[in-house]
């Protein structure tokens, strides 16, 4: 085995470039070279970048190549990680679907809207605010085209809908999730829509949704461009290419349901899926950012769009979380520490490695700040801007990362982070030592449990309370 030095070693299984290295040379040898992250001075063109911000949902941390996983298979976002920047302190903004979309399309905390207080979203009273400024109305008022295509999980029609809140375009489903070839969602109704209006199509929903980003990608666009492409993959239920029988079986139940429940139990697929499966959709989801980056490139953009990828919440049931603990619902790592990836070839190098953390909303400063558009005073943004930290070489922004889901709560300041469990003690945790979050350093540092304890109720006051 080729000798590696600690220092190497640590990026790869500590950064988690690698999860498999131990004992296979291969491993190392094919492990990309990363570097840490360096802003790359000058390169400005002067013309304002499109954006692509990809969502997988439920993807786990680790359930790439490049982030660990040793049995799944991801070239196309592995290649993209060696094009750009590969984050390994990325958060998503809560810990389940809906609430993260509310804080990326507002740029703030889920509890700053009533309908960001639905963990998830799961009717059709509860919402996005058609009247709250978004990341698509904000670059539409700075003269970006906008579409939103796949998952838009923030309310149903009449009321809640991506056209209503700043999209031009809308290809997708309003729900949570669907079944994936007969496109019926948690409502028990058909839910696949152009526009507001029904679209019939009962192929693989995960093959629908990337002819779509494609031809949109590879249009002969007049000027700058938002695409927000939702993916529902891998999310249950656990169907890949090739399961409509499956699927049929899913559909029959969903159409015999006589309750919401017995719809949502269908759909949750306990019965089904396994390791093999899941890695499976995991693949097909890489195969279809592929197809889409490749639009990209044939359409002459590749240059100067940035292309973010990143998932919704962490990984559940089949996700390779190694090595944190916690799944999706909860603010344990595994619940909201999520792959995150950035390339922009025009302006950021490439084979790169960021530690620094960074949550959903601060994508939402960041594009704005890129695409010379506004936030709305009246609705002041909780996120913070990375453009002067990726393009301009400054010192990244210091400041607490704050999460709220019902009784669980967290903090994160530096490498420390604070934790509250649904049974309403706290726990402190040093992350530059302990991912895992296994040796609680609350009894043995109380001030400084105290003072983030204070930062986060600090926080929470100002944030609407939970209804009940």
């Amino acid at each position: 085995m080729p000798e590696i030095s600690r220092r190497a070693l640590g990026a790869l299984v500590g950064g988690g470039a690698v999860g498999a290295v131990a004992g296979a040379a291969g491993a190392a040898e094919a492990a990309p070279v990363e570097r840490p992250f360096r802003a790359r001075p000058g390169g400005a063109s002067g013309r304002r970048p499109n954006f692509l911000v990809i969502l997988g949902d439920d993807l786990g941390w680790a359930d790439l190549s490049s982030y660990g996983a040793p049995h799944i298979r991801t070239p196309n976002l592995d290649r993209l990680a060696r094009q750009g920047v590969r984050f390994t302190d990325a958060y998503a903004g809560s810990a389940t679907c809906s609430p993260t979309r509310f804080s990326l399309y507002t740029g703030r905390y889920p509890g700053r809207t009533k309908g960001g207080l639905a963990e998830p979203v799961g009717d059709r009273g509860q919402g996005l605010d058609p009247d709250h400024p978004t990341l698509a109305s904000l670059l539409k008022k700075a003269g970006y085209a906008t579409a939103l295509i796949g998952k838009w999980h923030c309310g149903w029609l009449p009321d809640h809908s991506p056209t209503k809140s700043g999209w031009d375009e809308f290809f997708g489903n309003f729900g949570g999730v669907l079944e994936y070839f007969s496109k019926l969602g948690q409502l028990g109704e058909y839910d696949l829509y152009e526009g507001d209006a029904e679209y019939q199509d009962l192929r693989y929903y995960t093959t629908v949704l990337t002819e779509r980003a494609a031809e949109y990608v590879g249009r002969d666009h007049d000027r700058p461009w938002l695409l927000n492409l939702n993916f529902t993959t891998p999310h249950w239920p656990w169907l890949a290419e090739g399961d409509e029988e499956t699927g049929a079986r899913i559909e029959a139940r969903i159409r015999s349901a006589k309750s919401k429940s017995e719809v949502v139990t269908a759909l949750n697929h306990y019965d089904g899926g396994s390791v093999a499966k899941y890695a499976q959709m995991v693949e097909s989801l890489d195969a279809a950012v592929g197809e889409v980056l490749s639009a990209l490139r044939r359409s002459g953009q590749e240059e100067n769009t940035v292309v973010l990828f990143a998932s919704d919440n962490g990984g559940e049931r089949f996700s390779y979380n190694w090595p944190l603990s916690g799944e999706k619902f909860v603010l344990l790592e595994g619940g909201i520490r999520v792959p995150t990836i950035l390339r922009w070839p025009a302006r950021v190098g490439g084979r790169q490695v960021s530690h620094v953390p960074n949550f959903s909303p601060d994508w939402t400063a960041t594009l704005l700040e890129l695409g010379a558009a506004r936030p709305d005073p009246a609705y002041p943004l909780d996120g913070t801007s990375l453009a002067g930290y990726l393009l301009r070489g400054e010192e990244p922004p210091e400041r607490d990362l704050f999460w709220r889901v019902r009784d669980n709560r967290a903090l994160r300041r530096g490498n420390w982070k604070y934790y509250r469990d649904d049974k309403g003690t706290d726990h402190l945790y040093d992350l530059a030592e302990d991912q895992r979050e296994q040796a609680d350093l609350a009894p043995d540092r109380p001030e400084l449990l105290a003072g983030l304890r204070a930062a986060w109720e600090e926080v929470d006051r100002t944030l609407l309370p939970y209804p009940g």
